[in-house]
């Protein structure tokens, strides 16, 4: 009895464990989450059981994260372009002018800047041109040259080879907000070396953030579907039944080492520009092994609880064959001992019956003496 207590004792302290280990699960911080990521695959489930809301709130405040580095590059390079743009501005551009979103600048030809000469890469302004083809053309020519900017009559595009596809600025978007109407050469000069320069740097800042955030949440949103779909199919060559939700969820947490990899890309990038050939193929294959490592990691620790589940259901099958023994032992025991109690009780009766027969037949000679 006093075993059973023990056991049962033991029983509900490792269920309370359990619990709090499971309470302490669904409460993880997003910066346990990015390390459980990259080291400890086999919480994967755990992390996926949260549901898809936490899987989209980790991957937004993961994108949030690196779309920040990015803004902060942008920001620098926007600082550098700045410093050595007052300085060609005030010795070879020629005089320019903008109002109400639009910029003129006085050259008949377009005027182009080379990679070597400029810290924003190849650089292209033509504020005369609305052709799309042509300015299609710049794009490419400044893609083909690893990144740049193009300025044009209404807005700047800037292509960087830390990024996929072109980010535009407005005119009237950016300055607008900024209460700057119209300008010229003179007093761009001024601004730059003017303490008003930092809300330009504010409001680059925060243009390219709400870009740039809601371009890599989308990039980075289908890269989780196409590998979800990858691990759906891998699930089903090993046999696993699973959701695809919470395939997906893994898919999310397993993209966490690709992203972090391209923000370290991106950071230095920032300082030496280059470009990685087979970047993205690692970036796939980085997040596929997470992925796959985390269903088989599944799959063992499910076969390894099956023959958990029939060891005890054995054990258990022993000790029902041990209770029915011992069960049928007592129930001889007692029908044993109820056989000792009835031939006992038999005994008693005929020894009263002898008794009481001696009895009677000593009382009868003194009667017929009499």
């Amino acid at each position: 009895m006093e075993e059973e207590k023990k056991t049962k004792e033991v029983k509900e302290e490792k269920n309370e464990n359990q619990k709090n280990n499971d309470e302490n699960e669904l409460n993880m911080g997003f910066f346990k989450k990015v390390w459980y990521s990259i080291t400890k695959i086999e919480k994967y489930p755990n992390m996926a059981a949260q549901g898809l809301g936490k899987a989209i709130s980790y991957l937004a405040k993961i994108v949030a994260i690196l779309t920040i580095i990015i803004c902060l590059g942008m920001i620098y390079q926007t600082h550098n372009l700045l410093v050595e743009g007052v300085e060609y501005l005030q010795n070879s551009f020629p005089e320019f002018s903008y109002k109400d979103g639009t910029l003129s600048v006085e050259s008949e030809e377009p005027i182009t800047i080379s990679a070597e000469d400029s810290v924003a890469g190849e650089t292209i302004i033509d504020t005369k041109t609305e052709d799309e083809t042509v300015i299609n053309d710049y794009i490419n020519k400044v893609t083909n040259a690893g990144g740049g900017v193009i300025v044009l009559k209404d807005r700047v595009v800037v292509k960087n080879a830390a990024i996929s596809g072109t980010i535009s600025y407005s005119y009237k978007d950016t300055l607008e907000p900024m209460k700057i109407t119209e300008f010229n050469k003179q007093t761009v000069i001024d601004f730059v070396h003017s303490s008003r320069i930092i809300s330009l740097y504010v409001s680059v800042f925060l243009t390219i953030f709400i870009y740039a955030f809601v371009m890599y949440f989308l990039s980075i949103l289908s890269d989780a579907i196409l590998l979800s779909f990858f691990g759906f199919f891998t699930a089903w060559l090993a046999k696993i039944k699973m959701r695809y939700v919470a395939i997906f969820n893994m898919s999310v947490y397993a993209l966490t080492l690709s992203i972090i990899l391209n923000m370290i890309y991106i950071g230095i990038n920032i300082f030496i520009p280059f470009e990685m050939e087979y970047f993205q193929v690692m970036y796939a294959a980085v997040a596929a092994i997470y992925l796959v490592a985390a269903i088989f990691i599944l799959k063992s620790d499910f076969v390894k609880k099956q023959a958990e589940l029939m060891k005890i259901a054995e054990a258990q099958e022993i000790i029902k064959k041990q209770m029915e023994e011992k069960e049928r032992e007592e129930e001889e025991k007692r029908a044993r001992e109820e056989q000792k109690r009835k031939e006992k009780e038999e005994e008693e009766k005929e020894k009263k019956k002898q008794e009481k027969e001696e009895k009677k037949g000593g009382q009868e000679p003194e009667g017929s003496g009499a």
